[in-house]
């Protein structure tokens, strides 16, 4: 392996980037509590919208922060609550969640739960307000 790939190989994650929305103050914090969790075991955190500036990511810009993704070192995207849960099969601890809501009925709820969350993000705390509508002009 020639010396700037053995380089580049340093820094890849060993399992994959962990992709959220950059500009939600819920979203940031929520990943950023996580950090001293899933980095030891592989992962990185990257906001989408430098992974998307960088060409990591090769998607419409209007469903760049559809979902949080995952993206793996193979180039394979987990998105949405499938992300939380290919994070949670590599946490000893949070197995049993992984393992309780991938099965069929359990997995639909956790979808549920993840859409109507997703949807309602900007309105969940102060520190992810909407944005603001431009001022009308009289």
């Amino acid at each position: 392996m020639s010396q700037p790939a053995q380089q580049l190989e340093s820094i890849l994650p060993q399992k994959g980037w962990i992709l959220y929305d950059g500009e939600c103050g819920f979203c940031s914090r929520w990943v950023h509590f996580w950090k001293k969790t899933v980095e030891p075991r592989g992962f990185a955190l990257k906001d989408l919208q430098s992974a998307h500036a960088e060409g990591m990511l090769e998607m419409p810009p209007e469903n760049l922060l559809d979902d949080i993704l995952i993206l793996t070192r193979q180039n394979k995207l987990e998105r949405g609550a499938d992300a939380y849960l290919f994070v949670a099969r590599q946490i000893w601890w949070a197995w049993p969640f992984y393992a309780l809501f991938s099965l069929p009925g359990f997995h639909w709820i956790l979808w549920q739960g993840y859409r109507w969350f997703n949807r309602n993000r900007y309105l969940v705390s102060r520190h992810c307000p909407l944005p603001q509508p431009p001022a009308s002009r009289r």
